[in-house]
């Protein structure tokens, strides 16, 4: 039974939370709705004129190229975060020595912030960045590492062969076996460097600009850019962690019955994972999706932090989009802008009732 005045009390609390709500959401999507269909442009009085924003925007080649950039970012990016952060959970969830610190560890790109974690990717993708570096010393030093790699392989394959014969279990990926082979490859690589049967290449420089304007085409179809593709690896980098908590979370939940029983019906690895895990993941992997889906379609801050530093139509999203609109020097097409801002919340909408109708289990419901 609720006291006298404890819905008051319970209200009052509420009160700073319900307040912004209604103000920063209710009131500025209703704002939005309204500006979209006037020709508002931050200095006059606005006048209804229809569906003309809405055309204006539809009309516009950024626009265009915008929403293909998002859709590309939203897909691309949700399948790959959420493959990794189901496996990345999947191998924090066993015990091994260790468990806290890798966990801890892997969730440390997480709590940094965006604009450092694009800042260090600008770095890394430079014309003299990391990235060009290490390419150009492989390319340098690939006579020694394919050796090595070789001689790792054929020394794997004959210890593996040897025990086996001996009746004796071997992997393929026996780690004592690997470990001794790596050392038998290094000898191998060492002592020809040292004779110098192998040695490094003399090779230019790898000299290759990732912010610029080329693209990935299908046909006559520009799909994806570079400078896109690397923000396409720095979110995944950077969100995989978040989300494989949930999947972790997910995984407490599975009964070890079902792993038990199939480890008597002889499951590989891959097939309990297959049969088990992921089917038991679906409502987790439900709400990964449509978090995944939602944060994707809204990417603003790595764009913004890039700016000028790549050509604007190979970064440009929606989010960004409405934002050079609304705050662009002069008088500002606000009406495009608040009409580009509700194409995008309709087609978020619709991506997630699509998901729910089609993809998701009925105890995720």
């Amino acid at each position: 039974m609720h006291r006298k005045g404890q819905s008051a009390t319970a209200y009052l609390f509420l009160a700073p939370f319900l307040i912004t709500i209604v103000v920063f959401f209710f009131y500025a999507f209703a704002r939005a709705v309204y500006y979209s269909f006037t020709d508002y442009n931050l200095f006059n009085t606005p006048h209804l004129i229809g569906f003309k924003p809405y055309f204006d925007v539809l009309g516009d080649s950024l626009f265009r190229r915008a929403l293909a950039n998002t859709l590309v970012f939203a897909i691309t990016v949700t399948i790959l975060q959420t493959v990794g952060s189901l496996l990345m959970a999947v191998a924090l969830n066993n015990k091994i020595k260790g468990q806290a610190f890798f966990r801890s560890a892997w969730y440390m790109p997480s709590i940094t912030s965006s604009v450092v974690i694009t800042l260090i990717f600008l770095w890394l993708f430079q014309r003299r960045g990391v990235a060009n570096y290490l390419i150009t010393q492989w390319q340098a030093y690939q006579p020694l590492i394919l050796t090595f790699l070789g001689v790792l392989i054929a020394a794997q394959v004959v210890q593996v062969m040897f025990e086996r014969a001996r009746r004796l279990p071997a992997g393929w990926f026996d780690p004592a076996l690997a470990a001794a082979s790596a050392l038998v490859a290094l000898a191998v690589t060492a002592g020809l460097a040292v004779l110098g049967v192998l040695h490094p290449r003399a090779v230019q420089p790898f000299d290759f600009q990732y912010f610029s304007d080329t693209w990935v085409h299908i046909g006559n179809v520009r799909l994806l850019s570079m400078p896109l593709l690397v923000v396409i690896v720095m979110n995944t980098f950077t969100t995989i962690p978040t989300l494989m908590l949930f999947f972790l979370a997910g995984l407490q939940n599975i009964p070890g019955t079902l792993y038990e029983a199939a480890d008597i019906d002889g499951a590989t690895p891959v097939q309990k994972l297959l049969g088990v895990t992921v089917p038991m993941l679906r409502p987790v992997t439900f709400y990964v999706l449509t978090v995944s889906l939602i944060g994707t379609m809204q990417m603003f801050d790595q764009v913004a932090v890039i700016g000028s530093a790549a050509p604007q139509e190979t970064l440009i999203t929606m989010a960004y989009y409405v934002y050079t609109n609304t705050f662009k020097s002069g008088a500002a097409p606000v009406n495009m802008a608040s009409a580009a801002a509700i194409l995008l919340a309709l087609i978020i909408l619709l991506m997630v009732y699509l998901q729910r109708r089609f993809f998701v289990a009925p105890e995720a419901v």
